[in-house]
């Protein structure tokens, strides 16, 4: 999401737009299987960020730029260990950075409302009525007062005990503040809400008693395009965690379009009918700083060799790398990334470039298809003898004209990051049971 897990509705129904239509309409989260919620990308023209005249090239430079914000984002909240002041919530994440959006329904009857998905923070929060220091956006607030199922919580209730905020009377309201990593802050009251999906069979679904934040004050870099933040992380308050319990199977799978079709819509599957079927691979997973880790045993470049990966990594304990959707390109250590560059222009005949801004080190003159076909299919093996075979397409991305770039970093001081080009055309299932994450190759715009 972040990705992460990631997200916006796919929804094939109308609003509802009465509290009996939705009592009419509307089934329990534990009577259905599945749900599906399709992934608007930033820069799809279903997104208010869509830019026509911008080029595939333009974007994928974008993209690349805010991979690079998203990975000190996720190295600053690995490496932070006690560092919270005792009253705050602090993310890292910049609200510019993010790659999707979500639609969230909030409320009785239900209000639309975009939020950036953020697969490294916890908290779902929009900008509520009164908000005299929010920061303007052009759809309208949402409004508690309109809405039958909002309830705010105590201070003393274990939602709001999953926040770190400040010493407060057991019956007060339970106040958080957050921080982003670019002075961005908000400051609201947690409550409880109603958010409306779709089943698998096209009916509304309805989960209750969400944690939901309320800002009253919001100030920084956030869009006046977006109205709010889904945290699909897997802490307590998160949306994956709160909702994925209520369902027939602890489980969630994506499928992510490539970059390069702007008309096809990558989808979440949350339950049983999201299960990866077919030629798949499984491999262990296990969950660090709200972020779900793998083990890397090696990578395998087509014609070439293959580049061991050591088996801990900076800030990881119980694997060495892991995969998000929120990051664009991947990141692995310095002498990782060395020997894959290494083994990369062993099989690549094409003249060499530059990344202007340093942040890919390998890059060639690409001046069309044929030289696109030099380049190498390179395997990810994953603990488990689970190898994920990449094409070209999903390794390489454009970076200048006529310039492709090897779709790696290095990660610094920060962790290792399976970034989601690299999980394009891939259907990855998330077990949350065993736990374990499967891969499966197919056509996602056919999802």
């Amino acid at each position: 999401m972040t990705i992460v897990i990631l997200l916006a509705l796919s929804m094939a129904a109308a609003l509802i737009t009465t509290t009996a239509a939705a009592a009419a309409m509307t089934t329990t989260a534990a009577a259905a299987a599945s749900f599906s919620i399709e992934l608007i990308h930033r820069d799809s023209p279903k997104s208010p960020f869509y830019n026509q005249s911008a080029t595939l090239l333009d974007r994928s430079r974008a993209a690349i730029y805010r991979s690079a914000h998203e990975a000190r984002r996720i190295a600053a909240r690995v490496q932070r260990k006690s560092g919270i002041e005792s009253f705050d919530a602090v993310s890292r994440m910049v609200p510019d950075s993010f790659e999707y959006l979500m639609e969230l329904r909030v409320g009785t009857p239900p209000f639309s409302i975009l939020a950036i998905a953020d697969t490294g923070s916890d908290l779902i929060w929009a900008n509520c009525v009164p908000c005299t220091k929010c920061y303007k956006q052009t759809a309208p607030y949402f409004d508690p007062r309109k809405s039958s199922s909002y309830r705010t919580l105590p201070c003393n209730s274990n939602l709001c005990k999953a926040l770190p905020h400040r010493p407060c009377a057991d019956v007060s309201s339970c106040e958080y503040h957050y921080g982003y990593q670019d002075g961005s802050k908000i400051d609201g009251v947690l409550a409880t809400e109603d958010l409306t999906f779709y089943s698998s069979a096209g009916s509304p679904l309805v989960f209750s008693n969400i944690a939901f934040g309320c800002n009253y004050q919001s100030s920084g870099s956030f869009s006046s395009r977006t109205a709010g933040l889904a945290g699909l992380g897997v802490g307590t308050v998160s949306l994956v965690s709160q909702i994925v319990p209520s369902l027939d199977k602890s489980y969630f799978s994506y499928c992510l379009v490539p970059k390069s079709d702007t008309q096809s819509s990558s989808k979440v599957i949350f339950g049983s009918a999201g299960v990866v079927a077919g030629s798949k691979v499984t491999t262990p997973m296990t969950v660090e700083h709200t972020h779900f880790v793998l083990r890397l045993e090696e990578i395998i470049v087509d014609g070439a060799g293959s580049v061991p990966v050591p088996p801990s990594a900076a800030g990881l304990t119980t694997g060495n790398i892991i995969i998000d959707s929120g990051t664009t390109i991947n990141y692995l250590p310095a002498r990782v990334l060395s020997s894959l560059v290494q083994e990369v222009s062993r099989v690549v005949s094409l003249p060499k470039a530059a990344d202007w801004r340093g942040i890919m080190p390998l890059c060639f003159k690409v001046t069309g298809e044929p030289d696109w076909q030099k380049l190498p299919f390179i395997t990810f093996k994953f603990a488990g003898e689970a190898s994920v075979r990449l094409s070209p397409t999903s390794m390489f991305m454009e970076e200048a004209y006529q310039v492709v770039c090897l779709a790696v970093a290095d990660s610094g001081s920060g962790p290792p990051i399976f970034g989601n080009v690299a999980q394009q055309n891939l259907h990855v299932g998330y077990d949350l049971d065993i736990p374990a994450v499967s891969f499966a190759s197919v056509d996602c715009t056919k999802f």
